[in-house]
Parts: C-alpha cells; sequence; structure tokens
C-alpha cells in the first residue's frame, strides 16, 4: 500500500464512524495489506483526529487471549489509541445512536505517573512507571464488517489495527489500587448483562500476566518512535470473549474485592 491508499482508508472509516455505517473488508480491497500498512492506516486516523480537537488520553493493548489470537490465527497482541471523546464514567449511558455493533471487554487498567517507552522497557520500569491500576470495561465497535456478504470471509487482524483495534469507548471503576496491592494474575471479573452472567475470567489469560501486556505495548511503541506519556490510561487487555450489547443492555463487571464497573446502552 502507499501513503495515499493509508489517507484514503483512514477517511472511510472516520467517514463510517461519524455516519454510523460500516464499510466493507479492507483486506478483501487491499489483499497484500501488512501489519505496517494496517498501522500506518492507524496513524493516519491518529493524526486526523488530533486535526480535529481530540487529545490522546491512552492506549489499548488487544488479542492479549489465547482464545482471541486463535480465533484470528496469530501470535501477537494489537494495540489501538485512546482519544478524550471516548471517556464514559461508571454507571452512565451510552447514547442510542454512538455506536454501530457495541460490545464490552472487562480489563485491568494502568495509570501511568511516569513516562515509558523503549525497545528495552522492562516489567520493573512498568511498575515503577505506574501511578495506579483500576478496574475497567472497554467498549468496542467496528467501523468495518465483521463477514464479507459475498464471500463469506471474516475480519483479519489487518482490518481491526487499521479501524484503531476496534476501540470506541473507555469506562474506568472508581476504585483505585497500588500495582503490586494486588497480584493481577488473580484479578477476575464477572461480565452480567441485564443481570445475567455472560463471560468471566482471570487476568492471567492476559499474557500470563498484564504488567506484561504493558511491556509489550512499551516495546511496540517504541518501534514506530512512539511512547506513553504520564497520565495516560492503558488497557492492559481483557480476559473474557467480547459482550454483545444490544439496545437496553446494561453492563456490570464485577471484579470483586478490586472494584466494579457498569455501564448502560440506551
Amino acid at each position: 500500500m502507499t501513503p495515499d491508499h493509508y489517507t484514503t482508508v483512514a477517511a472511510a472509516l472516520l467517514e463510517a464512524e461519524r455516519r454510523g455505517e460500516q464499510i466493507g473488508l479492507l483486506t478483501r480491497d487491499h489483499p497484500n495489506m501488512g501489519m505496517d500498512d494496517a498501522y500506518a492506516i492507524q496513524n493516519a486516523i491518529y493524526r486526523a483526529k488530533l486535526a480535529q480537537g481530540r487529545s490522546v488520553v491512552g492506549w489499548k493493548i488487544g488479542l492479549t487471549s489465547k482464545a482471541m489470537q486463535y480465533a484470528l490465527n496469530i501470535d501477537i497482541p494489537d494495540s489501538g489509541i485512546l482519544f478524550d471523546d471516548m471517556v464514559f464514567e461508571t454507571g452512565a449511558t451510552v447514547p442510542e445512536s454512538r455506536f454501530i455493533q457495541p460490545r464490552i471487554e472487562a480489563e485491568i487498567a494502568f495509570v501511568l505517573k511516569a513516562p515509558l517507552g523503549g525497545v528495552d522497557v522492562t516489567r520493573e520500569d512498568v511498575l515503577a512507571a505506574t501511578d495506579y491500576v483500576v478496574p475497567s470495561i472497554e467498549i468496542l465497535d467496528t467501523r468495518v464488517i465483521r463477514i464479507d456478504p459475498e464471500t463469506g470471509k471474516t475480519r483479519k487482524v489487518f482490518d481491526t489495527i487499521s479501524d484503531n483495534a476496534a476501540n470506541a469507548g473507555i469506562v474506568l471503576g472508581e476504585q483505585q489500587h497500588a500495582v503490586e496491592a494486588f497480584d493481577l494474575r488473580w484479578v477476575g471479573a464477572i461480565a452480567s448483562r441485564n443481570g445475567e452472567v455472560e463471560e468471566t475470567g482471570l487476568g492471567a489469560g492476559v499474557l500470563n500476566d498484564p504488567v506484561e501486556s504493558v511491556v509489550w505495548l512499551a516495546r511496540r511503541m517504541a518501534q514506530y518512535g512512539q511512547s506513553i506519556e504520564p497520565g495516560h490510561v492503558i488497557l492492559s487487555g481483557s480476559f473474557i470473549r467480547p459482550v454483545e450489547c444490544p439496545q437496553g443492555s446494561e453492563i456490570t463487571a464485577d471484579f470483586g474485592d478490586f472494584g466494579r464497573v457498569d455501564i448502560s446502552f440506551a
């Protein structure tokens, strides 16, 4: 793909977001698309959103569980950018027309107090740079169709990465904890929709330890000349499968002693 392709695809994704209508598979139109192409498109979206007056509040890490990696036939996570207009308070209601096909995931979020970057970032660096950790919900949406109606082919990881790793929103719980107050591998969540349990999981599902997920992100970003800034929120990756959120969904992610997060969809 060429730089002109990146700009054109990014514009189509932004228009899809604005209109609330999905576009076709990027990998069908660009069958030779690779990982660098996908992140270049994501970066073009980043530049366009900054030009619109948006600001970056953090980063998300996706595809951290074996189940999701097997589903997409990959062996590495992906990442996306969190913007200021994606933030919802726990207990809030998402307006009816805000998203196209929203889903949620339960995650442990890291809030940083110091910059973090470089290809040699270590676990100790992440712990030292973290201000606190909180329970969180990530709201996913897709501006790209999940299945092509003509070929039956499904989205590939390059479609998802180009689409800002399917990120759409973030909900942070109110309970803040020192990063070493819990063994994050054993922090779990019960995700319920309208009072019925849909998914459960443990932090260990995220690259064996959510801290290692943040290590991966910092090292990946360094390859693209990026770093994590103080105050940024890092969604470390989901340890449950995505839960569909049709209209009228009331979502609760109960992390036990770690906290609780709620979000509703009008």
